[in-house]
């Protein structure tokens, strides 16, 4: 699995954290997946969500201001439906431990 695959992972976990994905997130996530240059197997895993427990793995040893920027990008995930669940900032407090940012 390459970073940017694990980067879109991430950032499909954060938006499914609270067992609903909207519109508006499925739009971010695409969006990423878009920026990121995936490709259309690569966008498929993604949506499956196929691949978390190496995800973040590949993540943790980015640079801290990749890591940070990762963040970021997660902070902004979890704001993409203008609503943040407790489940959503559970998931962004361990991925935030499991990335070294605390």
């Amino acid at each position: 699995m390459n970073e940017r695959l694990a980067r879109s992972l991430l950032l499909a976990k954060i938006l499914a954290a609270d067992g609903i994905m909207t519109d508006d997130e499925r739009d971010f996530l695409e969006s990423a997946m878009e920026s990121l240059e995936l490709s259309e197997a690569e966008r498929a895993q993604c949506r499956n969500f196929e691949g978390w427990d190496e995800a973040e793995k590949i993540v943790a040893a980015l640079g801290m201001e990749e890591k940070r920027a990762l963040m970021d990008q997660l902070v902004q995930a979890v704001l993409a439906d203008g609503k943040v669940s407790p489940h959503e900032m559970t998931t962004i407090e361990k991925l935030t431990a499991a990335l070294g940012l605390e």
